[in-house]
């Protein structure tokens, strides 16, 4: 199958992703990984993303694409993929389809993860990360520490990062209604948007999903 998985931040689209991967037997190809890969690994296309990261800028439409593009084409994701974070915009969504087209192949199914505005900032805004070691999270109201603000690990003092701030999150959230929310409309245009409710267990959610793959709206 080849599946584009779309969401605001905080719908859990990275571990959903993941699993649903990993029950179907095909790669989840990540838009962050994909920009690590290339970077770490010196590619023309890491070295164009990184010249814009370093400046402070965007990078552009057409080097997320060719990363995609040549991911897409390894021997792995000929039995289908699980796009996560791309496509970002509707132009992204438009050269996937032209991509594909090329190739003979179209995609199976879009899954959108639906979660209220209210629970995704509470969702990152109450993360909390510890300062000797940033894989030790908890979460103020779901997995809060046994003392306020230490480490049940290790110790260390928990703090909230910048990006986890109830501003940024809402900021996040603006950016993801303008740019990319429009490719649930462009995808249902094709009868391809199976839209699940992101609450609840991880398990649940999964199995939301495995259900609307085999019976999209």
């Amino acid at each position: 199958m080849r599946i584009v998985l779309v969401g605001p931040p905080g719908a859990g689209k990275g571990t959903q992703a993941a699993y649903l991967a990993e029950n179907l037997s095909i790669p989840h190809i990540s838009t962050g990984d994909l920009f690590r890969a290339n970077i770490s690994q010196g590619t023309e296309l890491g070295r164009k993303a990184k010249s814009y990261m370093d400046a402070g800028d965007l990078v552009p439409d057409e080097v997320t694409i060719g990363m995609a593009k040549d991911r897409m084409e390894r021997p792995d994701a000929e039995r289908g993929f699980l796009l996560d974070g791309f496509p970002r915009n509707v132009s992204q969504a438009e050269a996937l389809d032209a991509m594909l087209k090329s190739e003979g192949m179209t995609l199976d199914a879009v899954l959108d993860l639906e979660v209220p505005e209210d629970e995704v900032v509470k969702r990152i805004a109450g993360r909390r990360i510890c300062r000797n070691d940033s894989s030790h999270v908890f979460h103020v109201s779901y997995s809060p520490p046994r003392e306020e603000g230490v480490c049940d690990v290790c110790g260390g003092e928990l703090y909230q990062r910048d990006d986890d701030s109830e501003e940024t999150v809402r900021k996040r959230l603006e950016v993801y209604h303008a740019q990319t929310e429009p490719i649930i409309d462009y995808y249902r245009g094709q009868g391809l948007v199976a839209t699940i409710s992101a609450l609840g267990q991880v398990a649940e959610v999964t199995r939301r999903a495995m259900d609307a793959l085999k019976k999209p709206e």
